[in-house]
């Protein structure tokens, strides 16, 4: 779903880790309709009802076995699903799902299986260090740690948060809140490029420090939590270039994000990948190939 998710986002594609070339090259091994399809797709509450679906599939571990979920859903047992939830549903249940079925099957067979799969092998590993974590750390330390600085406020009836690495949309996180509970497909900060290079999670902590009007906002935050239009207004910038400002933050781990659902409602600093920056630096340069 992040995969599909990252490709379908035109908007992001500038802003995540992964190069425009992986764009251009996937496009180049996709049928010309599967193309036609996806450039009409928008991340919309069509394709938020798909995360919904999967994420009550009872038997998710593969997308086979999600894809063969959904071949044999009905209208009736469709609608069952979505009635528990106050999330708008496509009004043409069986025409949806045939055709966000075939989406994903053939984005499947044309991408999604073909993946080298070293990233789902990492993804594996990285949710099980996760578990583990989980159990030995509080649960608002180990989300913290999980999400890089997510923090997510409790909701009236929410009753669980799923936390899912991904690796496409990385550095940014894909949030969806469904009444009790609440999604995160999370940046698990992966890297597979050369291993004479700094890794790009490193590599984006030290890049986000070096402009000025960020290193305000840090010493802003760090006052109490802040709103985005009081960011706004104490850079005097516009909304749209304070909110880039604030994305490379947030990427890099050095603000917290307080979460409502969806909805970010203030920023704090997050003191520890400030101590972190020099630790990273000098790994990288004391480390010896």
């Amino acid at each position: 779903m992040a995969s599909l998710h990252t490709y379908i986002n035109r908007g992001s594609h500038k802003k995540i880790d992964l190069p425009l070339s992986w764009i251009e090259e996937t496009s180049s091994k996709l049928t010309p309709e599967l193309n036609e399809a996806l450039q009409r797709m928008k991340l919309d509450d069509e394709w938020k009802s798909a995360y919904l679906l999967a994420m009550l599939c009872p038997d998710k571990k593969s997308a086979e076995q999600f894809l063969g979920w959904l071949d044999k859903l009905d209208t009736k047992q469709m609608k069952a699903l979505f009635a528990e939830y106050s999330h708008p549903y496509p009004d043409d249940l069986e025409q949806y799902r045939t055709r966000i079925t075939a989406l994903l099957r053939e984005w499947h067979l044309q991408y999604f299986s073909k993946l080298d799969p070293a990233i789902g092998h990492a993804l594996e590993q990285e949710a099980k260090a996760r578990s583990k974590m989980l159990q030995k750390l509080p649960a608002e330390s180990a989300i913290d740690e999980t999400t890089n600085g997510l923090m997510f406020r409790p909701l009236p009836g929410m009753s669980q948060l799923i936390l899912i690495p991904q690796y496409h949309f990385q550095p940014r996180n894909i949030v969806y809140h469904f009444d009790h509970y609440i999604v995160c497909f999370y940046n698990a900060r992966l890297y597979f490029g050369d291993p004479d290079t700094i890794p790009t999670p490193d590599l984006n902590l030290l890049r986000s420090l070096g402009e000025k009007n960020r290193l305000k906002i840090l010493r802003y935050v760090a006052e109490k939590p802040r709103t985005f239009i009081e960011i706004v207004r104490y850079l005097g910038l516009s909304k749209g270039i304070t909110h880039d400002h604030l994305a490379k933050l947030r990427n890099a781990g050095l603000l917290y994000a307080h979460l409502e659902g969806e909805n970010v409602t203030e920023y704090s600093i997050r003191t520890k990948s400030i101590y972190q920056v020099e630790n990273k630096l000098l790994h990288y340069i004391e480390a010896r190939p």
